[in-house]
């Protein structure tokens, strides 16, 4: 089988080494020609994903016309606030799987909203979970889920993708999948900060907590399932990015907690946190399903500079006191 993995990120690096040590014949597209020159040459995505060979079986192109010819499915691994723009240059594709978190500034919309009002002919899917570029791109052992509406895809996707030490999940909730992937960035960024600026390790746990409830919140009222939350693709990418120092999202956050500038760690960074641009675009989606969301209008204040760290956990302190609940 021909997968095509669309974006040489660090993720999509690590996706296309995955798939083709299960044997498949893959070809990743990096939108850069030189980009895409520089890592077929010297088989490694050095700027990304330093330390890890490309397979012999793995093949890099800037044509995405050659990348996605003759490929039985592809793999969606762009910065959800840049998927439409990809799309719009993409030939047609096959069934395809997104491996991307977020929501898109502006229109709101998830990556699979996204891609279903472009490309609405093609079955889709997400592919989600706790899961590093490093650790994967490694061969270390790993879980996720393929989510979709789609028996088949999702059925056919898990088969051919999973290994000895990457182990897929069907899933039949992409809403429920989407909102975890997407919200637990904005929680993450929560999280490093109380570190950073040295609350301490209850502060943490009670951010995680409740940050767990406020994502059931929302995945319950866009469509999806409470139970979704509590698996893979929303506790378990949850603790993983709100406890690995690896996590672009919680560095950033512990970065804003010491008292740094937003701007300053974003110039040292040539990768996107995703959680800068899914804080507000994921409020204003709360807001308007009728949402409430603390944790994330706290970060989203501390991002926009209307308020330190410490102001923000204050805030959050004094709200009025309830009972405990999921949800």
């Amino acid at each position: 089988m021909k997968v095509a993995v669309i974006g040489a990120g660090a993720w999509g690096t690590a996706l296309a080494i995955h798939a083709a040590r299960t044997g498949a014949e893959v070809v990743l597209w990096a939108r850069d020609a030189g980009r895409a020159a520089a890592m077929q040459a010297t088989r490694e995505n050095t700027p990304h994903l330093p330390g890890h060979s490309l397979p012999d079986g793995l093949r890099v192109t800037a044509d995405a016309a050659e990348a996605l010819s003759g490929a039985a499915l592809a793999l969606l691994v762009v910065p959800a606030q840049h998927m439409a723009g990809v799309l719009a240059q993409l030939p047609p594709l096959p069934p395809t799987l997104i491996a991307a978190k977020g929501v898109e500034l502006g229109t709101l919309r998830l990556p699979l909203e996204i891609f279903a009002e472009m490309r609405p002919e093609v079955a889709a899917g997400v592919l989600s979970g706790p899961n590093f570029a490093r650790e994967v791109a490694a061969g270390l052992p790993a879980a996720a889920v393929v989510a979709s509406t789609d028996e088949a895809l999702r059925e056919e996707a898990a088969h051919r993708l999973s290994s000895g030490s990457f182990r897929l999940y069907g899933q039949d909730d992409p809403v429920g999948v989407e909102v975890g992937g997407a919200a637990k960035n904005v929680i993450a960024i929560a999280a490093g900060a109380v570190i950073g600026a040295g609350l301490g390790e209850n502060a943490r746990a009670a951010l995680v907590t409740r940050g767990l409830a406020e994502i059931a919140r929302l995945a319950v009222a866009l469509g999806g399932q409470a139970a979704t939350v509590a698996g893979l693709s929303g506790l378990g990418d949850l603790l993983l990015t709100c406890t690995g120092s690896s996590s672009r999202n919680f560095s950033l956050g512990f970065g804003l907690g010491q008292g740094r500038s937003l701007e300053a760690i974003l110039a040292e960074r040539n990768s996107v946190t995703e959680g800068v641009a899914t804080a507000p675009a994921m409020l204003a989606r709360a807001a308007r399903a009728g949402v409430e969301m603390p944790i994330t209008a706290a970060v989203t204040a501390v991002l926009a500079g209307k308020v330190d760290v410490v102001g923000a956990v204050e805030k959050l302190m004094a709200r009025p006191r309830r009972q405990e609940s999921a949800n």
